[in-house]
C-alpha cells in the first residue's frame, strides 16, 4: 500500500480519493477549505494538512483535482506547493481538467526536481467518481504511468496513456468537443420529440437501442425530459473547458462552428443563473428561450 497525498476535494476529488482509502492506501488530504478536509477524514480516515506542501511530504505519489490552470500551479509549485517537499522519484498525477500547456510546463517542473508529473484528466463525471468507473486520459512518461496506473485504477474503470506530457489533456479536450455537440443535439431531439406529442422516455427506451444511442442519451435523456439539472458537473465548468478548448483549436488551426455555438448557448445560461445547472441544462433554452 502507498503512501499517498489529494490535493481538492470537490465533487470529484472527494469521492476519488475516497477510493484510495478504500483501496487501503494510507491517504493525507489538501483542500482550500479546511473544513472540507476535516470531513473527509471524518468520513474516509486518514489525515489533513493544511497546505499542499504538508500533505505532500514523504508521499510517493500525490494526485489533484482543482479548478483550473492556475489552481494547479498554485499547488505544485506555488507557494506552499507539493514540488517543493515531494522527494526524488514520487510521482504527481494530475487530475484536474486544465491546458496542454501548462501540463508540460509543470512536467518539466517536476523533471527538473527528480519527479515524475502525468496530465491525467478523467471523464464521467460525479457518478463516474463516486462509483469508481471515471475514464482516465494519461499523458507522461511510460514508467510514471506504470507506476501510478494501479492507483488511479481505484478510481478509473478505463486508465489509458495516450502519448507525452499534455496528450491527456488534448484528450479530454476532445471529449468535450464531442459532448457539446451530442448534447445539443439531444437537447433538439427531445424538444422536436416533445413538441410532436410523443412519449419521450419510450422514444428514448426505443433509440437507445440503435444508433443515436450515446453515454448522453442513456444517461441523461430522461431526466432532460423531466427537466431535473443537479447531476454534479456544472455547465460554468464546461464553459471553462470549452475556453481551454479554443485557445487550443486555435492555436492548432482546428474550426469548431459547432462547438461555439454550443458555447454561447452556456453563456447564455450562465448569464440567466443557471450556471450550477449541469451540462444537459441546454433544452432550457429550447423550451424557454427568454428565461
Amino acid at each position: 500500500m502507498a503512501k499517498i497525498a489529494f490535493l481538492g476535494l470537490g465533487v470529484m476529488g472527494a469521492p476519488m480519493a475516497g477510493h484510495l482509502a478504500s483501496a487501503g492506501h494510507e491517504v493525507t488530504v489538501y483542500n482550500r477549505t479546511t473544513t472540507k478536509a476535516e470531513a473527509w477524514v471524518a468520513k474516509h480516515g486518514g489525515a489533513f494538512a493544511t497546505t499542499p506542501a504538508e500533505a505532500a511530504k514523504g508521499a510517493g505519489f500525490v494526485f489533484a483535482c482543482v479548478g483550473d490552470d492556475a489552481d494547479i500551479r498554485a499547488v505544485t509549485t506555488g507557494a506552499d506547493g507539493a514540488f517543493s517537499t515531494m522527494e526524488a522519484g514520487a510521482i504527481f498525477i494530475d487530475n484536474t481538467t486544465a491546458s496542454a500547456a501548462v501540463a508540460r510546463e509543470l512536467a518539466e517542473a517536476a523533471h527538473a526536481a527528480g519527479l515524475g508529473f502525468l496530465d491525467a484528466p478523467v471523464s464521467g463525471g460525479q457518478a463516474g467518481a463516486e462509483n469508481g468507473a471515471l475514464t482516465v486520459m494519461v499523458g507522461g512518461e511510460a514508467s510514471h504511468f506504470d507506476a501510478a496506473e494501479p492507483l488511479m485504477k481505484a478510481y478509473g474503470a478505463k486508465v489509458t496513456l495516450m502519448g507525452p506530457s499534455g496528450a491527456g489533456q488534448l484528450t479530454k479536450m476532445v471529449n468535450q468537443i464531442c459532448i457539446a455537440g451530442l448534447v445539443q443535439g439531444l437537447s433538439e431531439a427531445l424538444n422536436f420529440g416533445q413538441n410532436a406529442g410523443l412519449d419521450m422516455d419510450k422514444v428514448l427506451d426505443v433509440i437507445s437501442g440503435g444508433a443515436a444511442q450515446s453515454w448522453q442519451m442513456v444517461n441523461r435523456g430522461h431526466t432532460m425530459v423531466r427537466d431535473e439539472f443537479d447531476f454534479g458537473f456544472a455547465l460554468d465548468w464546461m464553459r471553462k473547458d470549452l475556453r481551454i478548448v479554443f485557445e487550443e483549436a486555435t492555436a492548432n488551426g482546428s474550426p469548431l462552428p459547432v462547438t461555439a455555438q454550443v458555447a454561447q448557448f452556456y453563456a447564455m445560461l450562465s448569464e440567466r443563473g443557471y450556471g450550477r445547472n449541469d451540462t444537459s441544462a441546454l433544452i432550457r433554452l429550447l423550451r424557454h428561450p427568454q428565461t
